[in-house]
């Protein structure tokens, strides 16, 4: 497979790529033309249809197509001339090779993030955390592959799962920088603040946010995902329940960030910082590497809402 990345101006491209957009327009003479962006794990491409002849078929946007054509630069842009293209079927397409994933390996991080599940102690979290990480197997075939954002940070195959155990171990790292902490709450707010995402959030290729991820949002859906299991068990204490919840509820830290509630425990305080840093170090992190390469200064971020520059010795990106 010829994957994006390694497509250069001169190629000529015969591929199966993800119709990631698609718009039929008009040119100023009024010719339909269409304008399409071709995606894989790699990145995604511009593509033009300038002539729809016979060797262009039915298709539409989310499909996967087989395209072939060449390869030109229109304004300092690769811009694939698509000559011939038609939708594949499910048999011919491996979904993985077609979006953005995680770098590490997906079973190694779930099986990293189970030893903090085992390392709760108390016996009502730890039941709660077996519940849904270790017993639940359909929780976890979605957990593994679902991404943490549309867009931003950890948008990816695995994102839910890469972003959640970075926050873990932060907070792991915090209950032995502070020991006053709760260990065992913390570590399992942690590991369930962000599960609502596996609603707000459609699986790939869609990767897009549903109905009730729009009305409701993950905060209030993941809170609500916890009390559910805690129904189902006996005689888990009811403040250790609220402390819980408040966790979850709290973990954007400000009412404006979408939290329903500022954070009022200690445990919140450290999940918010937690979290924070990691969303904020993994955005970072895309914001260098979508960059040139070649240049040190990256360009203005809307989201750190500052001129990025790569360090010095930037070799690990």
């Amino acid at each position: 497979m010829k994957h994006i990345c390694d497509i250069r101006e001169g190629d000529n491209v015969s591929e199966i790529y993800f119709v990631k957009s698609y718009q039929q327009l008009k040119s100023k003479v009024g010719k339909a033309y269409g304008s399409i962006t071709l995606q894989d794990k790699t990145g995604t491409l511009d593509a033009k249809i300038w002539d729809y002849g016979p060797g262009i078929a039915e298709f539409d946007t989310m499909d996967f197509v087989f395209v072939s054509g060449s390869v030109t630069s229109f304004q300092g842009q690769l811009q694939l001339r698509v000559n011939r293209l038609r939708k594949c079927e499910e048999d011919e397409v491996d979904v993985t090779e077609y979006m953005p994933s995680s770098e590490r390996d997906i079973d190694e991080m779930y099986t990293e993030l189970l030893r903090f599940v085992q390392g709760v102690k108390q016996p009502h979290l730890h039941d709660l955390l077996r519940d849904i990480f270790i017993d639940d197997k359909d929780f976890q075939t979605r957990f593994k592959k679902h991404s943490a954002a549309k867009s931003v940070h950890h948008a990816f195959i695995g994102g839910l799962l890469e972003h959640t155990l970075g926050v873990v171990k932060t907070c792991e790292f915090m209950s032995k920088q502070y020991p006053y902490l709760n260990h065992d709450l913390l570590i399992t707010a942690a590991l369930c603040h962000d599960i609502g995402k596996l609603n707000e959030i459609s699986a790939f290729p869609e990767n897009d946010y549903t109905d009730e991820g729009n009305l409701v949002g993950h905060i209030y859906m993941g809170a609500h995902m916890i009390e559910k299991r805690i129904d189902e068990m006996p005689d888990f204490p009811v403040k250790l329940r609220a402390e819980l919840v408040h966790c979850i509820l709290a973990h954007h830290g400000e009412l404006e960030y979408g939290s329903p509630k500022k954070p009022a425990l200690a445990e919140a305080v450290a999940l918010t910082l937690a979290d924070n840093v990691d969303a904020k170090l993994e955005t970072m992190k895309e914001t260098l590497l979508a960059g040139d390469p070649n240049a040190t200064w990256v360009g203005y971020s809307k989201w750190f809402e500052s001129n990025i520059r790569r360090t010095t010795d930037s070799s690990n990106l």
